[in-house]
């Protein structure tokens, strides 16, 4: 993620006593070290809770670099200087890995599964089909969310095995199929053999139109990033639905594979879903102190992300006039991603944002990528290394300054797991999860599933679990002059 931010070092440091002398000469032994403390002394959101990043910390050249030179290697240096709870910020040893993303692929059969414990045997596990990718090898074959399998290759599928046999093994198996009531299972005569291929995943999984009570609803399960690699595409569902008069949007994400993104792009689906005015904001961004004091006297529109117009390059964005959306986060222990966060918080002062799932975890950050120069642009990188600094760098709010540190909390609650018993069929009444959010349109009543896992199955895996990413936060990009 090449991110360009521009912004003269001695403005942005404005009391920071060391580091901002451009004639002083920083030993070499300390030149990453030297970088790691001046960036987070300038950027890390949390710079006034550290007190090793205080500005009036060192009162000389000297005593910084005596600080610096008591760790053993600018990594302990920078995991000392942020705070506990903070697992985002990260240091990149090398900037040339940090890469634009690409449209997600894998080499893959195409089946998506679960494992639970088998109720009859300890050792042996049940898997369960939990949707099946379009257009992929296992699309082809007779097989479908909510059938079960019990072995792989006449091989009965056990705790230590299953991920070898499914995940590690061969790229040709035949699955065993079974009936399965929740107690009892029993093998049928029924086998699929599946062939793992490269596949490149679409930008949705599923889109259609939902009639309730006489209206057009808008029906979207998303698993992809919130990259944009897959923006054009949206925009073309969007204009499918546009074009349908939809007014209220579903937008299932219980097999979103979570991570972050970037801000613009998040901004660009949130204008997909509610047309606004192009002078309407979106998105606030609070800085440390001593950046959003800067920025403020400076460049305040920075500061502010209104609603888009286009994609770029002239492509008009599809826009509904969203009264309602609904987000169902939960369903596969999702409860939601930085990306999704976002998008929830930003939309709230514009349409009535529903969420289906259980508390979210607050993930309200973003971050920057920052390299060793004077202004931390990578034109002007020092060429003596190839570290650079993602930290943390600032919390999000929306329009009416509201932020959500603390998660936002559901409308529905949701189990952790579906019920394996009762799957349904994705994008049919007959799916539980879509059936609670219809009839929360239709009646307006709320209704929680209180009753989660009745036959107390022990849940081991689940495959979309496996390729959700660790979540870093969603990233920014500040393209300001360079005012040296």
């Amino acid at each position: 993620m090449k991110i360009y931010f521009k912004i003269i070092f001695l403005s942005i440091c404005i009391s920071t006593i060391v580091g901002c002398t451009k004639e002083y000469e920083v030993p070499q032994d300390l030149v990453v070290s030297d970088f790691v403390w001046k960036g987070l002394n300038a950027y890390y959101l949390h710079q006034d809770l550290v007190p090793d990043l205080a500005d009036t910390r060192f009162n000389s050249d000297a005593q910084l670099n005596s600080y610096l030179s008591s760790f053993p290697d600018y990594n302990s240096l920078f995991s000392n200087l942020l705070i506990s709870s903070d697992v985002k910020s990260t240091l990149i040893e090398d900037y040339n890995t940090i890469t634009e993303p690409i449209a997600r692929t894998a080499f893959t059969n195409g089946l998506e599964f679960g494992i639970i414990t088998s109720p009859t045997n300890n050792n042996n596990v049940i898997g369960y089909v939990t949707h099946i990718l379009p257009n992929s090898n296992a699309s082809t074959k007779n097989i479908a969310r909510g059938e079960y399998f019990s072995a792989v290759d006449g091989v009965q599928l056990t705790k230590t095995n299953y991920q070898d046999l499914l995940l590690n093994g061969l790229d040709n198996f035949t699955l065993l199929m079974i009936n399965f009531d929740g107690t009892i299972s029993t093998p049928n005569t029924k086998t699929v053999s599946l062939e793992k291929q490269a596949y490149t995943y679409s930008a949705t999984f599923m889109e259609k139109v939902i009639s309730v009570n006489a209206e057009n609803v808008g029906y979207l399960m998303y698993q992809n990033d919130f990259s944009k690699n897959y923006i054009d595409d949206l925009n073309n569902t969007f204009l499918n639905f546009k074009n349908q008069s939809i007014n209220k949007l579903i937008l299932d994400f219980r097999y979103n594979i979570g991570s972050g993104g970037f801000a613009k792009n998040i901004a660009k689906i949130a204008a997909m879903i509610s047309e606004q005015n192009a002078d309407e904001i979106l998105i606030k961004e609070q800085w440390n102190s001593k950046a959003q004091t800067w920025f403020l006297a400076n460049q305040p529109d920075s500061l502010v992300t209104k609603f888009p117009k286009t994609l770029g390059a002239n492509i008009n964005i599809n826009s509904l006039n969203s009264t309602d959306v609904y987000i169902i986060l939960n369903g596969n222990n999702f409860e939601g991603s930085s990306a999704t966060e976002l998008l929830i918080n930003s939309l709230k002062p514009h349409v009535n944002v529903h969420i289906i799932g259980n508390q979210t975890a607050g993930n309200n950050t973003g971050a920057i990528t920052l390299y060793n120069s004077d202004d931390y642009d990578f034109p002007l990188k020092n060429e003596t290394h190839t570290v650079a600094l993602q930290p943390i760098v600032l919390s999000f709010l929306n329009k009416n300054d509201q932020t959500y540190e603390n998660g936002f909390s559901p409308n529905i609650n949701l189990c952790e797991n579906e019920d394996v018993l009762d799957l349904g069929v994705l994008g049919e009444d007959s799916d539980p999860i879509l059936n609670s959010v219809l009839n929360y349109i239709s009646t307006g009543n709320a209704v929680s599933n209180t009753n989660c896992n009745p036959n107390n199955f022990d849940y081991l895996f689940n495959s979309i679990n496996t390729q959700r990413k660790l979540d870093k936060g969603v990233f920014i990009e500040q393209n300001l002059p360079n005012t040296n």
